[in-house]
């Protein structure tokens, strides 16, 4: 699943470390997030929805096509 996550994060000024804190997970955690390579537990979405400041469906991006993809090649 897609994200906007780092463009909001950088645009309010806040580091990986300090979003993780906030939202009681790692700084690993979200570069994790950000970059593709974990989806978020529902309860994580809401939390990073919450402190971004922004809804979930202009947070995430869902890749139906992307999925799709995966599931072919399986």
């Amino acid at each position: 699943m897609k994200n906007n996550i780092r463009e909001i994060r950088k645009a309010m000024k806040i580091s990986q470390d300090e979003l993780g804190s906030i939202c009681h997970v790692t700084r690993q955690t979200i570069n994790a997030v950000e970059n593709n390579k974990y989806d978020p537990t529902l309860q994580l979405a809401f939390k990073l929805s919450v402190n971004l400041n922004t809804l979930i469906d202009e947070l995430f991006i869902f890749d139906e096509e992307g999925k799709h993809k995966n599931e072919q090649t399986r």
